[in-house]
């Protein structure tokens, strides 16, 4: 596969800790917190009881809080209209779009593992139809789940089909800059999944050498797959480009759980990180005091400096 010199990087601006609403001259809305160290990304229904149910309106709530980034697994499946507003939306107010899922995920079935070119085929069709979607958003990142193990195939075969699946897209992906992020699932909430360690994860993303193919380190997954957090992180960190947050039991925000996100935090600030972390979980509280909750839950664990 001929390389390509990997080009731009999402801007730095919304980092600075500057709030959104001020920057781009609009009437700002008191925050009930400001200035987070981290690009840390909500989602739509995170905010629904103070934002109500709109999107518009999810997003300018969530840049009023001093968000700067936005996740969505489900961009791809809303209507062209939608994404044109929320990527405007998102653009007026500062804030970067996170991850969206690229494909169909066989949860039950192989389907890369399997090297069946058809569904090889269909995947690739999968990631170019999402080129465009990236395009419309202003997303960087799309996320990729290999799929179910064939159970009738030695688990080196299986890589070899991935990996070679994986060279394919990035084809298609690296002249427009884009990155697909490979997230391994843990074993108790997706049982039989290919992908489910950020050390298989690492060795996928080293055998298809390319830019556009990169790790997404979803904490929650890897506390229960593996734990060994920080040092799993130092170990795949020149291929990780995207994090997922959840605590665990129970994948709800930061400090309902075990993990000690304040030094999980700290160490990836450390190590430089300037991309996106996606606050992909539940509140552990219902209505407005739980999105208090996560707002204040947040604050805490970026109180590391």
């Amino acid at each position: 596969m001929k390389r390509r010199n990997f080009v731009g990087s999402i801007a730095a601006t919304s980092a600075l800790g500057i709030v959104p609403g001020v920057m781009m001259g609009q009437k700002e809305s008191k925050p009930i917190y400001k200035d987070f160290n981290l690009k840390y990304a909500p989602h739509l229904g995170m905010f629904k009881n103070h934002a109500g149910e709109d999107p518009i309106d999810q997003l300018n709530f969530m840049a009023d809080q001093g968000f700067t980034a936005f996740e969505d697994n489900g961009m791809k499946g809303r209507t062209i209209d939608l994404q044109k507003k929320m990527a405007s939306t998102m653009a007026k107010r500062g804030i970067s779009m996170g991850v969206f899922v690229a494909h169909k995920i066989y949860w039950k079935e192989p389907n890369l593992a399997s090297g069946d070119e058809s569904l090889r085929e269909e995947f690739l069709t999968h990631i170019k139809e999402s080129v465009e979607v990236a395009k419309r958003v202003n997303a960087k990142w799309m996320t990729v789940v290999p799929g179910h193990v064939d159970l009738r195939q030695n688990m080196g075969y299986q890589t070899a089909h991935v990996v070679e699946s994986l060279k394919r897209a990035s084809d298609i992906l690296e002249p427009h800059g884009l990155v697909m992020v490979l997230e391994p699932l843990n074993f108790r909430n997706h049982p039989g999944l290919f992908l489910s360690e950020s050390p298989q994860a690492y060795e996928i993303c080293k055998a298809v050498d390319s830019p556009s193919c990169k790790i997404l380190f979803d904490i929650y997954h890897q506390q229960i797959q593996e734990g060994n957090l920080i040092p799993n992180i130092d170990a795949c960190w020149d291929e990780i480009a995207y994090f997922q947050i959840g605590d665990n039991p129970g994948r709800n925000e930061p400090t309902s759980g075990e993990i000690n996100y304040k030094n999980v935090f700290k160490f990836i600030h450390g190590k430089g990180f300037g991309g996106i972390l996606g606050m992909e979980h539940g509140n552990s509280i219902k209505g407005k005091e739980g999105e208090k909750r996560v707002i204040e839950a947040y604050k805490e664990s970026d109180n590391f400096l």
